[in-house]
């Protein structure tokens, strides 16, 4: 199996560790040809209208948008708002999930948090299933979903924070600034076709 990080901006070294550490091939993707080979692929957290501009600059966004057809993406915080239909912004978006994402909908840096989240579908193995320790940095929220989108992850005051629609993932928080690697894992089976 090999996963491709789009390193073009923000958080992309931290997904590339969390995967090597659990034994996964990893490719920094830049350009378009890295995305060859691929089986599937994670857009990081950043700051998601210079990614997409980065995205437009370097011919992606058709590539992406056509890999994103039929093999597995997962899109944290800016990664969630490039995988959205919709936004309630103008910028560069691949369009391939069916949510609403707003941006910066927690606020500036420094209302910076972490909370933990109950997420069923991690449960994937005979193990216990804690709460994950969501880490959420200016952040968006999915403020709703349609088609066959599905919520993995509310808050407690039912904000949507984690959705999966067939082969694509988004989350709004960064589970690659953890030390929990049960997200990794899970995208990972998504990618194997497993889960």
């Amino acid at each position: 199996m090999r996963i491709g990080v789009l390193a073009l901006q923000g958080a992309f070294i931290e997904h590339i560790h969390m995967l090597s550490g659990m034994g996964v091939e990893t490719v920094a993707v830049r350009l378009p040809a890295e995305l060859g080979g691929l089986d599937g692929l994670i857009i990081p957290g950043g700051e998601s209208t210079t990614i997409g501009k980065l995205a437009v600059a370097y011919g992606l966004i058709d590539p992406l948008r056509s890999f994103g057809q039929n093999k597995p993406i997962w899109g944290t915080c800016a990664g969630a708002i490039l995988l959205a239909k919709e936004i309630r912004q103008h910028q560069p978006l691949l369009g391939l999930m069916d949510i609403v994402v707003a941006r910066n909908a927690f606020g500036r840096q420094l209302d910076s948090f972490v909370t933990p989240l109950d997420v069923p579908a991690l449960l994937f193995s005979k193990a216990n299933n804690p709460p994950f320790p969501a880490v959420f940095i200016r952040a968006p929220i999915i403020d709703s979903i349609s088609g066959d989108a599905r919520v993995l992850a509310s808050l407690p005051d039912g904000r949507i924070v984690a959705v999966r629609q067939k082969h694509l993932l988004a989350t709004s928080f960064h589970p690659e600034l953890t030390n929990d690697n049960r997200f990794h894992q899970y995208f990972s089976m998504m990618v194997a076709g497993k889960v």
